[in-house]
């Protein structure tokens, strides 16, 4: 019983770890893609600004997901 909860708990965070990852990630492309429909020119400095945010979120999504991982096997 305690391992079907814990499953059930891991399952659950993993979940709600990607929706949030791909909601936020969904924010950042839109507003990028926004700015540089506005600023064409400025294509390039908002696509920079913009991978290290991404990068650093998609890690936290992985590392969520390794944590989850780890509390299953413990």
């Amino acid at each position: 019983m305690d391992l079907a909860i814990a499953y059930l708990g891991a399952a659950i965070g993993v979940g709600l770890i990607l929706i949030g990852a791909g909601y936020g990630i969904g924010r950042l492309a839109s507003a990028a893609a926004e700015g540089i429909a506005r600023q064409p020119e400025a294509a390039s400095s908002i696509t920079g600004a913009v991978n290290l945010p991404l990068f650093l979120l998609e890690g936290v999504a992985i590392i969520g997901e390794v944590v989850a991982l780890l509390i299953v096997l413990k």
